[in-house]
């Protein structure tokens, strides 16, 4: 069985590395019940393998060897599936699951014990100069397959829809859902009709809105005809 037992003789550096693998370990084992031990996730999860990548990475674009990051963050995209820009800034904590399609951009940063799903993107909108990429907070949930485009913040302990496309700021303790995305879900209150966010089921706004206004047509047509009726037309 695979064991983190600690050497004997280690120095502070091999201290602080040890714990923080140790650390990113147990994250994933809590969050994914389908992690039978700490050996699976080290040596198979492709998602932990990417953020180990990035941040030797971003160690060498921080320190102005971006030719050898980006060298590092494209091997591991090849192996891995996920995209990682050597620039980007991540916490500790970060589980990425599954993880194929993946993509974090340059100035995006992702605070602690985030989760992301497979096919996310936090990517830029092509209209922004500088800092073009979003901020998660602390413990975000980012479900399959959705997109948080631009350089704006989301709020800690926030949720984020699968399929869900993100392009304004969310309010910490929020849940956004839909195309482009609405909070449905603040500080634990509805703030429209939804169910808990299980990444499947929960009210589309859109279909909402379209609903509202198919509503609203068949009451003016029921008017219109009653006035004509009653005008004798």
């Amino acid at each position: 069985m695979f064991s983190l037992a600690l050497p004997k003789h280690r120095n502070k550096w091999g201290d602080l590395l040890f714990d923080e693998l140790k650390s990113e370990l147990d994250s994933i084992m809590a969050r994914d019940p389908a992690a039978r031990s700490r050996a699976e996730v080290y040596f198979l999860y492709s998602g932990f393998r990417a953020v180990r990548d990035h941040r030797v990475a971003n160690w060498f674009f921080r320190h102005n060897m971006k030719l050898i990051a980006r060298w590092i963050s494209q091997r591991s995209r090849h192996r891995t599936g996920i995209e990682i820009h050597p620039g980007a800034t991540i916490g500790k904590g970060l589980f990425i699951d599954h993880g194929m399609g993946v993509v974090i951009g340059e100035t995006a940063e992702i605070g602690d014990n985030c989760t992301i799903y497979q096919g996310v993107t936090l990517g830029g909108t092509g209209k922004d100069q500088g800092k073009r990429h979003p901020t998660l907070g602390n413990n975000v949930l980012v479900g399959s397959g959705a997109k948080v485009l631009g350089p704006f913040r989301v709020g800690d302990n926030a949720r984020i829809a699968a399929g869900a496309v993100v392009l304004t700021e969310v309010p910490d303790n929020a849940t956004a859902v839909g195309v482009p995305a609405k909070i449905v879900r603040l500080n634990g209150e509805k703030v429209s009709p939804c169910t808990d966010l299980d990444q499947i089921h929960y009210t589309d706004p859109v279909e909402e809105r379209l609903t509202d206004l198919d509503r609203r047509l068949t009451g003016l047509k029921e008017a219109f005809e009653g006035y004509e009726n009653g005008a004798g037309i």
